[in-house]
């Protein structure tokens, strides 16, 4: 190679800041102790319907199973929190609106991601000459959250996502698989900061974090609004709240996102209001307007029907109100069983409440 180890790095670094990634350090690849606690939560069962995750196999925790050749990664990290957001206690207090997480708010980040990652491999080959390489971003079966730790950009925390104490967790994580050998980053791991910090597992409003470090996305609200395809389980509705899509409840709480930073990424700013939209107003939207609307967007993946039936049953979580009821039975005979069939134990939730009302205002 052309520089040195420490020159390379250091190089790899500011090239990933000038492409707005806020780090980058490559990843040492020893997975082992990673791919023994990934097999065991697939043998629980925690992953649910997302059988990608059982087929996928042993290639998440070995790179070079997924890319043929690869031996060294490198990881980075970018911020994605918006500026000038409505906090998301205000849209979690009030009924009405839906709350969307914070991550889904601007243009989906796979896209945009994966655009600077190769342009941060292509300054790497203007450099060392030409190597073969693939880029990820939350888009093939990749551990990102073990190679980031490994890489020393944080630790996994309580609540299974990567924590750092200046930056907190509010940031998107990708990765670079390359068939050349790079220097692994000589920083330490970073030491496990949660203490004996219980915060996330007691915020989480459907206890999907079983325990530290351990989460069944059978009970996560990000896999019911989003994974999810069929029926939300009943148990589970009345916790949803107001959550249509995703939920941020275990990085509300965490001590360490009060050291997180607005994003200055242009892309990630919220778009269409929906910080705070309405819920009736959700509820409306045309599959027309629902494609327009979070067109770029990572709501897509909900689908047009799972975004109706994540709506319906915030709605039924709702107090009672006349125009509630009203914009549940204007849905009363859509296309969809699913809809439908949210829709109606919606419907039933507010004709309990407004019972109730009508029960305590005659006492």
């Amino acid at each position: 190679m052309p520089l040195n180890a420490h020159d390379l790095t250091r190089r790899i670094k500011r090239w990933a800041h000038e492409l707005g990634f806020q780090d980058a350090a490559v990843a040492p690849l020893e997975l082992a102790e990673d791919e023994r606690h990934l097999l065991g939560w697939l043998g629980r069962g925690f992953h649910g319907e997302m059988g990608y995750m059982a087929r996928h196999g042993t290639r998440r925790s070995r790179p070079a199973e997924l890319l043929p050749g690869t031996v060294s990664v490198v990881s980075v990290r970018m911020d994605y929190q918006p500026p000038d957001i409505r906090p998301a206690e205000h849209t979690l207090g009030d009924p009405n609106k839906a709350y969307v997480a914070r991550y889904a708010l601007g243009r989906d980040y796979h896209k945009l991601m994966r655009a600077r990652l190769k342009k941060l491999a292509l300054r790497l080959q203007e450099a060392i000459g030409p190597f073969g390489y693939r880029v990820f971003s939350d888009s093939a079966p990749v551990l990102e959250k073990a190679l980031a730790r490994n890489a020393g950009l944080g630790w996994i925390g309580k609540n299974t996502l990567l924590l750092r104490r200046d930056a907190g967790s509010y940031f998107f994580l990708g990765e670079i698989y390359a068939d050349v050998a790079l220097p692994a980053e000589q920083t330490p791991v970073a030491r496990d900061l949660c203490g004996s910090c219980t915060a996330c597992l007691d915020a989480c409003p459907t206890g999907a974090i079983v325990a530290p470090y351990r989460l069944d996305a059978r009970r996560c609200i990000s896999y019911l609004t989003i994974e999810l395809k069929g029926s939300i389980p009943e148990p589970l509705r009345p916790l949803l709240g107001n959550r249509v899509f995703g939920c941020d409840d275990c990085q509300l709480v965490c001590p360490w996102n009060r050291y997180a930073h607005a994003s200055a990424e242009p892309d990630f700013r919220v778009r269409h209001g929906l910080d705070a939209p309405d819920l009736i107003d959700c509820l409306s939207w045309s599959e027309a307007q629902f494609l327009r609307r979070t067109e770029g967007m990572a709501i897509r993946r909900a689908g047009y029907a799972g975004w109706l039936r994540n709506v319906a049953v915030a709605l039924g979580n709702a107090p009672y109100a006349p125009d509630i009821v009203r914009a549940l039975e204007a849905r009363r005979d859509h296309p969809s069983d699913m809809v439908r069939e949210h829709v109606r134990w919606a419907l039933a939730a507010q004709a309990r409440r407004r019972a109730a009302a009508t029960a305590t205002s005659r006492s």
